[in-house]
């Protein structure tokens, strides 16, 4: 036989100790929910909030601070000064909120800055980008709305696949449709209206009983509260780069959930209700070692990214790097246990007997 990272007797009981993991989550996702509440929401880039984005490459090393402080008189607001690419690149990006302030304006401001406050030392303006805040305002609503397509989609691919409920799952998009109708009639923001729909999915799963469908998706909603989190507490900006690391890891979040739901139902077959909870237990340990192998070589990968893939991939590569560990993480402790609390065999008694075997 070949090397194993898991042995094929290995029995952890993931469905005892879930509590635990629930207490995890709900820690990690509280404190990027504070971290939201305590900035005033998340702190979005040029594509989202509009403004202006200034690239300027250096013919030798400069500080940030240096940067910043000869900035200063340009009476650009929101000023925002960070490096770019390489560290022998001498290159920054620097980014104004201005969107009401013609381009070559602030260029002249920037150059003149430059020229007055740092003599002596060589630039050159390679690249400026504008987004008006009525480009950004759009992008942003399609953004979330791309965010919640993808996860109702999910939903109703999962309760056809999973549990044969295709009836039902289009009973979901359709209360779905009305609820979103109903309250677009009363000019609810978008970002509050995709909030709704994304309780309202969850509501209909639940009360048409898709447990697969529920638990998928309140894994991939822990996972991008998490993503979300973590970048506010890093102080990091959300633009169109981030929105696609999100849309890749509920992709990738969600492959990882299929397969354990797929070994789940193979070993339904033939096995009592009342052994909802073994069968699980068993499912998750067969296919532990695949986890660890597939999502141990893309961490790696998308590290190696992290590290050295420069300053135009630099926050993308986090969110990847933090979603696809969380992925994986809520693939194994927190949609399959929502698979057991809410699926077949999933009575008091039963829960009561898995909590103290654990």
């Amino acid at each position: 036989m070949g090397f194993q990272i898991i042995k094929p007797n290995t029995n952890i009981n993931f469905i005892g100790i879930r509590r635990i993991a629930y207490i995890i989550s709900l820690t990690v996702i509280l404190a990027g929910l504070g971290s939201l509440l305590v900035k005033g929401g998340p702190q979005y880039g040029i594509d989202f909030a509009g403004g202006m984005i200034v690239q300027i490459k250096f013919d030798q090393q400069v500080e940030v601070d240096q940067l910043k402080s000869a900035l200063g008189d340009t009476d650009l607001p929101g000023l925002v000064v960070q490096s770019f690419g390489q560290e022998d690149d001498y290159e920054f990006l620097v980014r104004t909120s201005a969107s009401d302030i013609p381009s070559d304006t602030v260029r002249k401001r920037v150059s003149d800055a430059l020229s007055s406050d740092l003599p002596g030392l060589g630039f050159e303006v390679q690249r400026l980008e504008m987004v008006g805040p009525k480009v950004g305002s759009d992008l942003r609503s399609k953004a979330l709305e791309a965010v919640f397509y993808a996860v109702l989609i999910i939903a109703i691919y999962i309760s056809g696949r999973f549990e044969q409920r295709w009836f039902a799952a289009i009973a979901m998009a359709a209360g779905l449709a009305t609820g979103i109708y109903l309250l677009k009639l009363l000019g609810i923001p978008m970002a509050w209206l995709i909030l709704a729909a994304m309780l309202i999915t969850l509501g209909l799963c639940w009360f048409l009983k898709l447990s697969f469908a529920l638990g998928a998706v309140i894994a991939l909603v822990h996972d991008v509260l998490i993503t979300v989190g973590v970048f506010s507490v890093l102080g990091k900006e959300f633009d169109l780069t981030t929105i696609a690391a999100v849309l890749t890891i509920i992709g990738y979040s969600l492959n990882d959930t299929i397969i354990v739901f797929d070994r789940i139902r193979e070993n339904m077959k033939g096995r009592a209700r009342e052994d909802f909870a073994a069968t699980i237990n068993a499912s998750i340990n067969q296919t532990l070692s695949r986890t660890i192998l597939t999502s141990g070589t893309t961490l790696l990968v998308i590290l190696c990214l992290w590290m050295f893939g420069g300053g135009v991939i630099h926050d993308f590569a986090l969110a990847l790097l933090v979603g696809i560990g969380i992925g994986t993480f809520s693939s194994i402790f927190v949609a399959a246990p929502i698979l057991f609390s809410f699926g077949p065999g999933s009575s008091l008694d039963e829960r009561k007997e898995v909590e103290a075997t654990s």
